[in-house]
């Protein structure tokens, strides 16, 4: 696995790349090998970003779930 790869980007920048990669792509003059090279890579950066944005869906879920939770319960002094 390459050092690319492993370290993570935040979701943000993995956007940036992508928008970088779709006006290299969209401009037209990439020679075909190039061109692939940005596609794969386009790739899997949306893969990436796909995954970040489902994880945070998760966390939002649980945190969701832990509110209501704690509005069911009727507050007692032993709960704090």
């Amino acid at each position: 696995m390459s050092e690319e790869e492993q370290k993570p980007d935040s979701f943000e920048a993995g956007l940036n790349e992508l928008e970088s990669i779709v006006k290299q792509m969209e401009a037209g003059d990439l020679p075909l090998e190039r061109s692939l090279e940005l596609f794969e890579k386009g790739m899997a950066i949306s893969e990436r970003c796909r995954k970040q944005l489902e994880e945070a869906e998760t966390r939002v879920e649980i945190l969701l779930k832990k509110d209501e939770k704690m509005q069911a319960e009727p507050f007692s002094p032993g709960n704090a």
